[in-house]
């Protein structure tokens, strides 16, 4: 890798943001906003209670399968997921991210923290 390369991957660690871990915080957010348990969500995503909490504390990496699993047990799409984890992301990062999700599908979902007015 380049030196220039090098920095920017410093300068990213330097401000703490680990992709596991805001994944862990928002699928958590997620379903405590549902009122559900550990219990509850690891049945319906037919995975083990332990992981899913290693995975929701930031402490495993949860495949793309998994994750998909997860939110279908969430009944919220992997995309809203997925977008409320890149919001965190830039705002640690100091960016502003264009919001390219429609309102009517963040409302249908009932995600309307994501609703920009």
């Amino acid at each position: 890798m380049d030196v220039d390369g090098a920095a920017g991957a410093d300068t990213r660690e330097s401000k703490g943001v680990v992709l596991r871990q805001e994944i862990g915080d928002v699928l958590r957010s997620i379903r405590q906003s549902e009122g559900r348990t550990l219990r509850d969500v690891s049945h319906d995503a037919r995975v083990s209670l332990g992981y899913l909490s290693e995975v929701e504390r930031g402490q495993k990496e949860a495949s793309s399968e998994l994750l998909a699993s997860i939110c279908t047990a969430l009944n919220v799409p992997l995309a809203v997921m997925l977008f409320q984890v890149a919001e965190r992301i830039a705002t640690a990062e100091g960016l502003t991210v264009p919001d390219t999700v429609p309102t009517e599908f963040q409302r249908e979902f009932g995600h309307e923290e994501l609703v920009s007015y």
